[in-house]
């Protein structure tokens, strides 16, 4: 599943930063979560990173978005591969 960022954001920009796949952009309300990039930080972290920094908890995972690992795994990769050679290694190893 990709995450959503629903109306309860306060537009506080702590979960911008803090994404590994820059899939956080700022939208015409609140931040958004592109849904293409977003891989729950699957290949980057044991959780996503955006959901333990948000204080007010308003990252839910998308219900109009369910994907095994799997999936999020192979988007992972694709992104890395897209990054270039120049890219900064995952945090952690590919799970």
């Amino acid at each position: 599943m990709a995450l959503i960022i629903t109306d309860d954001c306060i537009n506080c920009d702590v979960c911008e930063p803090v994404c590994p796949n820059q899939a956080i952009r700022p939208g015409p309300r609140i931040y958004e979560i592109d849904p293409e990039r977003c891989t729950e930080c699957v290949g980057h972290f044991e959780e996503p990173q955006c959901q333990a920094i948000c204080p007010v908890a308003c990252i839910p995972q998308d219900p109009q978005r369910v994907e095994p690992r799997a999936t999020l795994l192979l988007r992972f990769e694709r992104l890395q591969a897209q990054a270039g050679p120049g890219a900064a290694p995952p945090a952690e190893t590919a799970q």
